[in-house]
């Protein structure tokens, strides 16, 4: 009997041990996840009128290529004004079809060191809910963000819900999650308007007549927000996918979280129904390459900003952007795009309606064309742009004249003497006022624009520059000047 006590003791000494112990793991995972979501406040509309967006290459930041050696430089991209940080896709990358430069697959290259060179893209991915090893671990991921709340910085994840890569688990166990041709084949996506291939024959289209894939997708989203802490997505070519799935899945995510969502489009539609917060401003970065080149003039930025007042509401917001991934890697650098005005067209894209757009390198002056599917690294040796994006950061963040949200700043263009060489207009909102005065062209220009009076010349120090009427302002090529 006294051995059955004794036993007996000691049983429910042990459980209730145990359950002491299951019970402060839940307390401390209880802590934890509220140490992440307090560290920051809850995202809001109002958050989007003065933010800037930081586009995070991780693979290329750095030489290490890691979650940890960009998490040590969040602290910088607060000094910017970033307040969103877009980091590009983090999942493992699909093996099978695993791209290279030239079109190549890498088991299809012989010599063992070129083919090991090949890391594939970020946009062949292998697995949603995992991390790319490439980058570190899943508690890398997760200081990365804390440290991103710490610094009131939300963030987002590039999202891929197009296609997945060739070695996907659902190419296995669910190959109806995917679209296949008349002999029962998955296919690699497709134009939706001209039934041919795009050409991505690294990845696999995905079949969105399946409701069960629909239902997958959405879980797997879920699972970043409600584990992993992320605050929205930016979702890769957004419009190829049917808009019903955003009207289903996009609900369900703000059920969970308000969360900021970025689509890789620039159809209105996709803006309406509390459906995405921002799209593309494809328009607008084209016109501005185009006036840099001399294949458009000045005026053209102002008739494609009436075309863009007509074509998007009020409440809508554009990403203004100078460079992102694509167009650094597949189009050119900034300086091969905008030759002497990437200062000029980088303070056009902070001062025009909008959110502006900073991708990894630009705050470097980076001038190369950064590898896609290799490592490749930004040089860090100058950074003359940082203190620009510093200044027009700061100038974004405290000046409700430069809003760019739901509740904008108005924009009135500036008559000027010389419209086909300098870009001239005032954002106005609750008695704050900024002007923006630009020469975008490689010639020297005197213009005559219709302002009087005294002005704080801001990134000059906030000198006062004194304008009379009827006088003539000399400006040199590529000089632009933002006024208070």
């Amino acid at each position: 009997m006294k051995k059955y006590f004794i036993l007996a003791s000691a049983l429910a000494l042990f459980i209730s041990c145990k359950d002491n112990k299951q019970a402060t793991s839940t307390e401390e995972a209880s802590v934890a996840t509220e140490e992440v979501q307090d560290s920051i406040a809850p995202f809001q509309d109002e958050m989007m009128e003065n933010a800037v967006i930081y586009e995070a290459n991780i693979r290329q930041y750095s030489p290490e290529g890691s979650f940890e050696a960009f998490t040590k430089d969040i602290p910088k991209l607060k000094e910017m004004g970033v307040k969103i940080l877009w980091v590009m896709p983090i999942y493992p990358i699909s093996q099978v079809k695993k791209k290279s430069a030239d079109g190549k697959f890498a088991e299809d290259i012989e010599d063992p060191k070129e083919r090991e060179k090949i890391l594939g893209s970020y946009y062949a991915i292998s697995d949603y809910t995992e991390v790319n090893p490439e980058f570190g671990t899943k508690e890398d991921f997760r200081k990365l963000v804390k440290t991103a709340h710490e610094n009131d910085i939300y963030v987002i994840l590039d999202w891929v819900p197009n296609h997945t890569g060739w070695d996907h688990v659902w190419i296995e166990e669910h190959p109806d999650y995917y679209t296949q041709n008349e002999n029962g084949e998955i296919i690699d996506p497709i134009n939706p308007e001209t039934g041919e291939a795009w050409g991505w024959d690294d990845v696999a289209d995905l079949n969105y007549d399946n409701q069960e894939m629909r239902k997958e997708m959405i879980a797997d989203m879920l699972y970043w927000i409600k584990d992993e802490h992320i605050d929205g997505f930016r979702c890769d070519v957004a419009s190829n996918v049917p808009t019903d799935f955003w009207e289903q899945a996009i609900p369900q995510l703000r059920e969970e979280k308000n969360v900021f969502m970025l689509a890789e489009a620039w159809q209105p539609e996709l803006m309406e129904n509390n459906l995405f917060d921002m799209v593309y401003g494809w328009d607008f970065h084209h016109e501005m390459n185009k006036i840099a080149q001399g294949e458009l003039t000045a005026e053209a930025w102002e008739e494609k900003m009436q075309e863009m007042q007509e074509k998007y509401k009020t409440e809508h917001i554009l990403m203004n952007f100078t460079s992102n991934h694509d167009e650094n890697s597949w189009s050119g650098t900034v300086k091969e795009r905008l030759n002497g005005g990437v200062e000029t067209f980088a303070a056009l894209s902070f001062t025009a309606p909008g959110m502006p757009l900073i991708y990894s390198g630009q705050e470097y002056d980076m001038d190369k064309r950064l590898r896609f599917f290799e490592k490749d690294t930004i040089s860090k040796e100058t950074n003359h742009m940082f203190s620009v994006y510093k200044k027009l950061g700061q100038l974004k963040n405290e000046n409700v004249a430069l809003n760019g949200g739901q509740q904008p700043a108005s924009y009135e263009p500036l008559e000027n003497s010389a419209p086909k060489q300098v870009i001239a207009f005032k954002r106005m909102k609750d008695g704050n006022e900024i002007i923006y005065l630009a020469n975008v062209t490689n010639k020297e220009v005197e213009v005559e624009v219709n302002l009087e009076g005294d002005f704080q010349d801001y990134m000059n120090n906030n000198k006062t520059l004194t304008i009379k009427k009827n006088q003539k302002i000399k400006m040199l090529p590529w000089e632009y000047h933002i006024l208070k």
